[in-house]
């Protein structure tokens, strides 16, 4: 999963941004103001952005404002020092999906990024199951018919997003923007490689195939 982050105190961005990559093994791109998060909020595609409310050259009400305005379902996750209830009901009208009131808990903003992206994909579980394959997004543990796999964090993230795009065809493309930052292009080649790993994993002794690929166009996760 990508995220972009935008906030303009450099230390708690980097340090939600380290939490993140750690913790959940996701991709983060950082904007320390409001007009830049904007160019990469329309440029990317994301699965949630923790958006500040005080920032410069663009402030957080007005980015949430515009990126609704331009058609955009990305969840938002607000992280602003007010808490009262004329601002939360602003920020909610304006788009907003979520807020945390600064200062916050790390492990609270991980959890609550963590439910907006399972909503955002259609989920609400932190257990997804299809078919025979059990993945659990809290700790990371993925089971088939009750065998337990162990996966590198990179297969990992690869499953959890054709999980939360199961049935549909995911190009090589899209699989890479959501699972690097802005400098995805480097990586362009290993996908093929982690495609393999998941497969030789999970269907030993299980069938059927649950990874299938789509000559030229990508892959698709079914039961």
């Amino acid at each position: 999963m990508r995220v972009l982050i935008v906030e303009d105190e450099n230390r708690l961005a980097e340090n939600i941004a380290r939490s993140l990559r750690e913790s959940a093994g996701y991709a983060v791109d950082i904007a320390a103001d409001g007009q830049e998060g904007l160019f990469l909020a329309e440029s990317n595609p994301y699965d949630v952005v923790l958006l500040d409310l005080m920032l410069p050259r663009l402030d957080g009400q007005e980015f949430l404002s515009r990126i609704r305005q331009s058609g955009q379902h990305t969840p938002v996750l607000v992280l602003t020092a007010r808490d009262d209830k004329e601002s939360v009901v602003a920020l909610l009208n304006t788009g907003a999906d979520d807020y945390l009131t600064k200062p916050f808990d790390l492990g609270e903003l991980l959890a609550r990024t963590k439910a907006l992206i399972r909503r955002g994909k259609g989920q609400a579980s932190p257990v997804v199951a299809i078919g025979d394959l059990e993945l659990n997004t809290v700790n990371r543990s993925v089971r088939r018919a009750g065998r337990e796999i162990t996966l590198t964090a990179m297969e990992y993230r690869v499953l959890e997003y054709l999980v939360h795009r199961r049935g549909a065809v995911v190009s090589k493309t899209e699989l890479l923007e959501h699972l690097y930052d802005y400098n995805w292009e480097k990586f362009s080649n290993v996908i093929e490689v982690y495609i393999s790993g998941l497969r030789r994993k999970l269907d030993v002794g299980s069938s059927p195939p649950l990874i299938r690929t789509l000559r030229g166009q990508g892959y698709s996760l079914q039961a």
